[in-house]
Parts: C-alpha cells; structure tokens; sequence
C-alpha cells in the first residue's frame, strides 16, 4: 500500500511540474469552479492531517486550506515531497473524528486504514485534476486517477 500511494503521489508531482501556476490555480467549469490547484491542495492536507494527529485523533475537517498550496506549483511539490518522507511509520491505532450533519461522531481507525482511505481519495480527485488536463490540452498518463482495481481488469480484458 505503501508503494501503491508513494507511485500515486510521485504522479501528481510528475504531472504539476508540467503546468504553470496559472494553469494550477485556473477555474475550471466542468469542475464547477474548481482548480486542480484546490484538488491538490484538498489531498495534500487530508495526508498532512493523518501525518499530525492531535494525540491519536484524526479529523479531517480541521485542515489548515493552505492558499499558497493551491496557487503554486512549487509549494505543492514540496509539501507532497514532505508527505512523502513521512508514509513509513508504524500502524497505531487513531480515532476518527467528525461531524456528521449535527452529530460528533468519532470512529476507531488505524494509521494503515487511514492511507487505504487516503488512497482511494487521492485516485477519486486525480481524475477530476485529469479533466481539468483534458481542458488544458495537456495529456495525463492513461492510469492517471484510475483505480488499481480498474487498471487491472482493463489488463486481464486485453490479454
């Protein structure tokens, strides 16, 4: 899983070093407003929270939303190269916290259950970022924002 995650993260930064900060932080409508500045930025700090628990509470929804993040290229890439160096630690247990609606709630996790879900978060807004390419005239890798399970199948479907 590790790998899986470092090979995901290693893209984005392959791919951001390809656009300029105002392709970065550009709006685009197909992604109703969005850049793929603010993608990135959203994935950064989600790892960036399960990297700086609060004891062992994680709550996503305490993220710091870094402008800086999602406007320059090069501070992305290097807050990702910092979650980069910080992926292999031990499992621990966590608490998952968040509101739901009006209602605390606060789940048992685990640090390698948190980067499952960070994964498959990453994958989900790296093929919104695709599109935001795709406007761009800029082509991705053709597994960029696909998921493991997907690739696969489309391999056995080919042989």
């Amino acid at each position: 899983m590790l790998h899986a995650l470092s090979h995901n993260l290693n893209e984005l930064i392959t791919l951001l070093r390809r656009l300029s900060d105002r392709q970065y932080a550009q709006q685009f409508e197909v992604l109703s407003g969005a850049s793929i500045g603010e993608h990135t930025r959203h994935m950064v700090e989600m790892l960036q929270c399960l990297h700086q628990p609060s004891g062992n509470v994680v709550n996503y929804d305490k993220r710091p939303r870094d402008q800086a993040l999602q406007s320059e290229t090069a501070t992305a890439i290097d807050a990702i190269g910092s979650v980069l160096e910080k992926l292999e630690v031990a499992n621990r247990d966590l608490i998952l916290e968040q509101v739901v609606g009006s209602e605390s709630v606060q789940i048992q996790s685990n640090y390698h259950r948190e980067l499952l879900y960070n994964l498959e978060h990453c994958i989900h807004h790296q093929a919104l970022i695709k599109v935001a390419m795709i406007q761009l005239g800029i082509t991705a890798d053709r597994d960029f924002g696909v998921a493991r399970s997907t690739i696969e199948y489309r391999n056995r479907c080919a042989q």
